[in-house]
């Protein structure tokens, strides 16, 4: 794994970690629905057609 995929993975490792500490339901929510999101998209193929 390269130092950037690595740091990548830290950062939203961070981001998950801070919605969840922060105790509050609306802000965990987002988080879980934007991964969900971007997950299925990924599946999609949408990334790969937008930076074409």
């Amino acid at each position: 794994m390269s130092l950037t995929s690595l740091l990548f993975r830290l950062a939203r490792l961070s981001a998950d970690t801070k919605a969840i500490s922060s105790g509050k339901p609306g802000r965990i929510g987002r988080r879980a629905k934007n991964k969900i999101a971007g997950r299925l998209l990924g599946r999609a193929g949408i990334w790969r057609r937008l930076w074409k």
